[in-house]
Parts: structure tokens; sequence; C-alpha cells
């Protein structure tokens, strides 16, 4: 599969997905009538989901495999975009007074249409990985600039051959202080890249407009990485009349958009886990009871969203006397930690009564996670853009939970803010749809502290 191939793949994806789309149709209408006969109003309603397809998924781009783009991150980017075509289709229905279609129909044609997708894109990403790793498909890379930088992105490139990257030149900035324009521009071209990636601490405006000139008329793409960038939490590209200004460290600004559907999602998922968990929460509540003194709940005093302190309730994994010496953070094989509360906290169930919380709208379910006041102050001491996370509703998991875990001290505080800054910069639906899948993974396996 050559690179020349790549500019097709959408679209093979995009009709892919639009003959999934109607299989998935066609088939639940089977199962449920015995017969893929359609009466006219089925036709047209098979239509109108067509349409509202071809816009939904226009819109989103969920058919766009990027190259650095993981499996799980393109089935959610499809899982929000199913989502919003299903509200579609409702509106649809009720618009059309198409009242004839039977809504367990639809239902299982969703299912039936997710099904396929995640089997077809699981192929599909399988089938890249593998020619990729085999050297096929591979794009041409030239990197310019800083050595620090570039060696960050050539581990990336190495540690993920299913990207396809191949490097074919690395210039540095020594190199390039001495070489005339027309010497670069011609050693450039000579490798016949198909990307140029500009690793720049103080980038030289004239070379990068230059560079972006080359890359126009030479159909190469052209990529910055900025250690200015890097060096921020928050980088944001916004357009002043035209003119592209880059913010630094802007403060977040949560879209009404994400707010509602993150506040939907945490009011359904809590509903569902408390409704049909209710038996396990019965059997943690019995067992924490009768395995130590004291009461089965533990609640303690956090700071969520605007520094508004509320409570957080837990099963109690410690003994009631725990914390008689002032705050303590819990450490490995921590003598205070009861023995049932030790297999709790590493399936992390003693966590599970949280989800009243994000009922009672103190926490999401995804969201960095809240801290008490005593630590906070020594965080903020040393790192102050963790104020930043203060304009969140804290959460029942994190990205920083996920991929750092428990802290024993504030440092390794410290540490964590960084992935729950990540987080705040990147936040949308589709992250936390992986997160949540990531932390059921962690509760599976016990690797809980």
């Amino acid at each position: 599969m050559s690179t020349r191939y790549s500019k097709h793949l959408p679209g093979f994806v995009f009709l892919s997905d639009l003959f999934l789309l109607n299989a998935a149709l066609y088939n639940s209408h089977f199962l449920k009538f015995n017969t893929y006969r359609l009466e006219n109003m089925s036709l047209i309603f098979i239509l109108l989901v067509n349409i509202a397809w071809v816009v939904v998924s226009s819109l989103s781009k969920s058919f766009y495999v990027f190259r650095p783009l993981q499996l799980r991150d393109n089935i959610n980017r499809f899982l929000l975009t199913l989502i919003y075509h299903l509200l579609c289709v409702f509106g649809i229905i009720y618009f059309f007074k198409i009242y004839d279609i039977s809504r367990a129909e639809v239902m299982l044609s969703y299912t039936l249409f997710f099904l396929f997708v995640i089997i077809h894109r699981s192929i599909l990403f399988f089938f890249l990985d593998y020619i990729r790793k085999k050297g096929y498909n591979h794009r041409q890379v030239v990197i310019i600039g800083d050595e620090n930088i570039a060696a960050r992105l050539v581990k990336s490139f190495s540690q993920h051959p299913e990207y396809g990257y191949d490097l074919t030149e690395f210039i540095s900035e020594d190199e390039i202080a001495v070489m005339p324009e027309d010497e670069l521009m011609g050693k450039l071209l000579g490798k016949s890249p198909n990307e140029i990636f500009i690793c720049y601490k103080q980038m030289n405006g004239e070379l990068l407009k230059r560079l972006i000139r080359m890359g126009d008329a030479h159909l190469i793409k052209i990529k910055v990485v900025s250690d200015l960038i890097l060096s921020n939490n928050y980088a944001q590209l916004v357009n002043y009349d035209n003119l592209p200004v880059l913010h630094l460290n802007s403060h977040p600004e949560i879209s009404l958009k994400i707010r509602f559907l993150k506040r939907s999602f945490d009011l359904l998922f809590s509903s569902v886990v408390m409704f049909a968990g209710a038996p396990v929460f019965v059997l943690l509540f019995i067992i924490t009871k009768f395995t130590s003194k004291g009461p089965a709940f533990f609640r303690q005093e956090r700071i969520g969203k605007n520094e508004k302190p509320f409570y957080i309730y837990k099963f109690r994994s410690m003994r009631i006397d725990a914390e008689l010496a002032g705050p303590q953070l819990s450490k490995d094989n921590d003598p205070r930690i009861t023995k049932w509360g030790r297999i709790m906290r590493k399936a992390r169930l003693d966590e599970l009564p949280q989800f009243w919380n994000v009922l009672k709208g103190d926490m999401s379910v995804v969201g960095p996670r809240p801290e008490r006041q005593y630590f906070i102050e020594q965080i903020i001491e040393k790192t102050p853009h963790y104020k930043k996370l203060l304009s969140l509703k804290p959460g029942l998991t994190s990205i920083g939970q996920v991929h750092y875990g428990y802290a024993e001290n504030v440092d390794q505080m410290r540490d964590r803010v960084r992935y729950d800054l990540l987080y705040l910069r990147n936040m949308n639906f589709n992250s936390d749809l992986n997160i949540i899948m990531k932390t059921v993974k962690v509760m599976v396996q016990g690797k809980g502290k």
C-alpha cells in the first residue's frame, strides 16, 4: 500500500460506514419481520437516515483515520457521531411523523451498526499496523531544528512503528545557521519528504514562511513542534480577523456543548451504575460493616469546582483512627488499611459511593481528582497552574489516576497534575469514554492501591 493511496482512505472508510449502516438497517428489519421487503414509508425513512448520516459524519469527520490515531480513539469518535445521528433519527421520526417505525427496530439497527463498525475498524487498523510494521505505507519525514525536541519526536516514531514514519534527514539548528536558505531548500527537496517537522525553541519567521510556501508548492506537509508550546499546559490558536494568535496561558473555557454532554452522561451513567449495581453496593456495605469496627461509609471534605468544599463518600477502607495524627496520604502496605479495605482498593470498589456525589452534581464521572485543602495549598505553592483544575468539577476517575496512579506525597501529586492539565486542554466526550475504559481495565486487573 503506497502513500499515494492514503488520500483515498477517508473515502473508503466513509463508503464502508454507509454500506454498514444500510446493512444494519436491512438486517434489523429482517430479524424483526423475517423479510427484507420494505414498505414505501420504510424506504423514505432509510433515505432520510442515510442523508442524516452523510451530514453528521461529514461534520464530525468520523471516517478520517489520522496517522497517529489509535483504534480506541477512532471508535470513541465514531460512537459520539453515532449518538448525534441517533438523536437526528428520532428527530426525523417525530418531524415526519413516521410512527410506524418500531423503536426497537431502530435500536437494534444501531446496535448492529456499532458492532459492524467495530469489526470493520479493528480489521482496518490491524491491516494498517501490519503493513506499516512491514515497511509499507510509510511517509518520508525530515526534521529540522533543536536536537532535544527532535529526539523526543524520533523516540515517538520508534516506539510506534504503526505510525509509519521514516526519518530520512535531520538538520540541526547549528547547520541551518551557517547554511544559505537556497541550499537548505534544495537539501530538503532532495529528500522528497512527505512531511517536514520543524522543531525550534525560537522560530525564524521568514524561514518558516518560506518553508510553508515550499510545502504548498510541492505538496509537503509542514508541522511545527515548538518548545514554547510544549512548556505550556494550555495552548490555543485563535483568529483575530484572520490573524492567527497563539494563546499560551489561556484560562480554560468549557463550551456549553461539552458541559451539557458531560452532565447528561454523568446523570445517565451514574443512574445506571447505581441501579444495576445496587446488589453489589449492599454486599460491599455488609462486608465493610462486619469486617472492622466503625461505619461502613466514610466521608471527607474535599475541594470542588470554583474551590467550593463538599463531602466525598467512600466505603471505609481504613481504621477509624487513621488520621488522628493529621492529614496523611496512603502508601504501599499502609498499616492503617484494613484487610477488606485493601481488597476493595485494589479494584477501586471503595470509590463506588462517589456516584452519589456525581448525581448530586458535586463531581463528574471524569475529571481531576478532588483533593483536601491541606494538600492543595502545598501543591499550589510549587505548581500554581494547579488552580486551573479548580475550574472543573472533580472526577471519580481521571487521566492522572489512570496513567500515574495514587500519589504517596505532594511531589507525586504535582507530577500527576501534568496529566490532568493535559486532560483540561483536550477535554471532550471521546477522551472521557477513553478514560472510563482504561479505568475499568485497572479495576479488572486489580491495579488500584
